[in-house]
C-alpha cells in the first residue's frame, strides 16, 4: 500500500527516536515483530511508542486495549491502524 509509506517511514523514525534504539529507521522491517524477535521491544517500549504516537497523530491508545496485541504486531499493523484512525 503506496498510501502507508510515509506513515510507515514516519514511525519507524518516531520508534527509533523514542526508544533511542541502535539502528536506522530504514533497517526496520515492517513486518518483523515489535516485541521479543524482532524489534525485541518489551511492554514499556510499546507504552512509549503509544504516546509518542498520540503526540504524533492525535490518536490515543488505551493500555487495556484487546486489540493492542493486534494493532503493535508489526509496524505494517501499527501503520495501518494510524492510517484508520487519522482524521483526513
Amino acid at each position: 500500500m503506496d498510501s502507508q509509506l510515509p506513515v510507515r517511514q514516519n514511525l519507524a523514525k518516531l520508534i527509533v527516536n523514542a526508544l533511542n534504539l541502535d539502528i536506522s529507521p530504514e533497517d526496520i522491517d515492517f513486518d518483523a515483530s515489535l516485541y521479543g524477535e524482532g524489534l525485541g521491544l518489551d511492554s514499556i517500549d510499546i507504552l512509549e511508542i503509544a504516546l509518542v504516537v498520540a503526540k504524533e497523530y492525535g490518536i490515543q491508545l488505551k493500555a487495556d486495549s484487546p486489540e493492542n496485541h493486534k494493532i503493535f504486531r508489526s509496524l505494517n499493523t501499527l501503520a495501518e491502524y494510524v492510517d484508520s484512525q487519522r482524521i483526513r
